[in-house]
């Protein structure tokens, strides 16, 4: 059996609101068995009242940090070196970090440089330089369902980024075929991008969110999906067009596979079986629902 991945989750109750701690548990519940959590504020604050309550019902220690300075977070220094001697006794594979603070930034990166994996979480305005140091980052609201006023702009752009982003991972890691697997193209995408999920966007799978685009092709493959940049329909369909008219030509006789493919390049010059994702032009032919090969001769399906 696997071992589950160990988490501790560090919690800064100054920037994060308490009504998110179920949805926080729950996410990490997803990665691995929480085995520290700890929420850190000034509990003398009537602002953290609510925290008391969530972390009694949820079973989280809270940590006392007075602020010695005023305007000074002391919350974050106490956090960060918890986080360390954590991180030194080697009783965890990772962490969750929830905050809304760029604060955390440097320790994201530093628990990272130590081979921990690690999760961070905070509200939309949490600033990018702390989502993209972690491995994945994951938007509260969007976790507690919460609907979003005024995000349909910068979905839109940031759809646009997305696309072009998977249309390059497939032109770059693609087998012969011009495919990738799904949980490789999730896998490089949350690579370059830590805080995507398709959660924002309103899907529950990555499936479901790549059907949406336009521009890509999923195949059920067994147990697997590939996924490949959609080929141009309508020149199929004239190269359909041009070799139905070569091999009705033969008759029932069907036409030799090789001698096919000359007459197709010289009716069509820049036809190349690569830019539909095949490697060799029988398998191209072999995909063309009016086609069927038999010993070397392509003859025209039965309808």
């Amino acid at each position: 059996m696997e071992k589950e991945m160990r988490y501790a989750v560090l919690i800064d109750a100054d920037n994060v609101a308490a009504k998110y701690t179920k949805n926080v548990l729950d996410e990490v519940s997803n990665y691995g068995v929480v085995t520290y959590k700890r929420v850190y504020g000034d509990w003398t604050r009537p602002n953290l009242t609510g925290w008391k309550t969530m972390a009694l019902d949820n079973a989280i220690t809270p940590v006392q940090q007075y602020s010695y300075t005023t305007g000074k977070n002391a919350t974050d220094s106490a956090m960060i070196i918890d986080a360390m001697d954590i991180l030194y006794s080697r009783n965890v594979d990772g962490f969750c970090i929830v905050s809304s603070d760029s604060d955390f930034t440097r320790l994201a990166i530093r628990l990272r440089e130590s081979g921990m994996h690690v999760i961070g979480m905070g509200e939309r305005k949490t600033p990018k330089p702390f989502s993209t140091a972690c491995n994945a980052f994951k938007y509260l609201e969007i976790l507690a369902e919460e609907e979003l006023q005024g995000t349909a702009d910068n979905d839109k752009v940031e759809l646009q980024t997305l696309e072009s982003a998977i249309i390059r991972i497939i032109a770059e890691n693609a087998n012969m075929q011009e495919e990738i697997n799904i949980g490789e193209l999730g896998s490089r995408l949350l690579n370059r991008y830590p805080d995507f999920d398709v959660r924002n966007y309103g899907y529950s799978k990555f499936s479901q969110f790549l059907k949406d685009f336009d521009c890509l092709s999923l195949r059920q493959v067994g147990s697997s999906i590939l996924v490949s940049q959609k080929s141009n329909m309508t020149d199929l369909q004239k190269i359909e067009a041009v070799l139905t008219q070569i091999v009705k030509s033969n008759g029932s006789k069907g036409y030799n596979l090789g001698e096919l493919k000359k007459q197709l390049c010289t009716k069509m010059p820049d036809f190349s079986v690569k830019t539909y994702g095949y490697s060799k032009f029988s398998r191209f032919v072999e995909n063309l629902p009016g086609f069927k090969i038999r010993n070397n001769t392509v003859m025209i399906s039965e309808k």
